[in-house]
């Protein structure tokens, strides 16, 4: 029997916090700006799409108030409890990497970055996602992908000096609208599942990642975060209303 809650459409765009919440959130992010914000089978089965990234991926959200990670399928131990929503009050999502009989692996929003854990496929809603997002820190590029075709380009800014942005397979955990979108974050901010691996903590928070937009297009092409990739704000607004919470981001450099 399958268990598992599913969805028969894509997974919708994100819904944005509201913006009183979102501007406590952004403070906590990891240095977006150059300084702090003012305000499967028996043997696994990977998911569509896994192997080029082609396919859609496919999103888990939770259900209920919260959710055991395991570090093996079918009772393996508890490493951790999440809780959802999660600390921006946005229903706690993750990438799924492969199935195995009733259970998910998934792309894990912790320390370090590109850990994964086991969790339980009724206890999740699933959709799919055809977007993926390819970052190229050396070309300062983005790009958008649905399926295979390339949908939409743009130039970032990156990680500078002794905080660089981390290479690696993350997925988008809120987006969030700054209350000031002529400040630092621009218009709108994607959280990364993703952290600095050069600052453990930021203005309060862990050190998280984000993709977000400037009120300085003069510094995209350029190193000049402190570990977030910025994007003009005609760019990520085109984010916002076509990427969903949980679609992929591999970042590369």
């Amino acid at each position: 029997m399958d268990s598992m809650r599913r969805s028969t459409m894509p997974a919708r765009p994100a819904r944005v916090l509201p913006q009183i919440a979102a501007a406590a959130a952004l403070a906590v992010l990891t240095a977006c700006s150059s300084a702090p914000a003012e305000d499967a089978s028996a043997t696994g089965e990977p998911t569509a799409g896994a192997a080029d990234g082609t396919a859609p991926a496919e999103i888990a959200t939770v259900v209920g108030d919260g959710i055991d990670v395991r570090t093996e399928p079918g009772g393996g131990e508890v490493s951790q409890t999440l809780a959802s929503p999660n600390d921006f009050g946005v229903d706690r999502t993750f990438l799924v990497e492969q199935k195995r009989g009733e259970w998910l692996e998934v792309l894990l929003p912790v320390r370090p970055n590109g850990s994964t854990g086991w969790i339980r496929s009724d206890e999740v809603e699933l959709t799919s996602t055809p977007f993926r997002v390819e970052i190229d820190t050396g070309d300062f590029t983005f790009t958008v992908f649905d399926g295979d075709e390339e949908v939409r380009t743009g130039v970032i800014g990156t990680g500078e000096g002794e905080t660089p942005t981390p290479p690696g397979r993350y997925y988008f955990t809120e987006l969030l609208r700054p209350k000031d979108p002529e400040g630092p974050y621009g218009v709108y901010a994607f959280g990364l599942s993703g952290f600095s691996e050069s600052l453990e903590t930021f203005a309060g928070g862990p050190g998280q990642l984000a993709v977000h937009g400037t009120n300085d297009e003069d510094a995209l092409g350029r190193r000049v975060s402190h570990g977030c990739v910025r994007v003009s704000n005609e760019d990520v607004t085109w984010m916002a209303e076509n990427l969903p919470v949980g679609a992929p981001v591999e970042i590369s450099g």
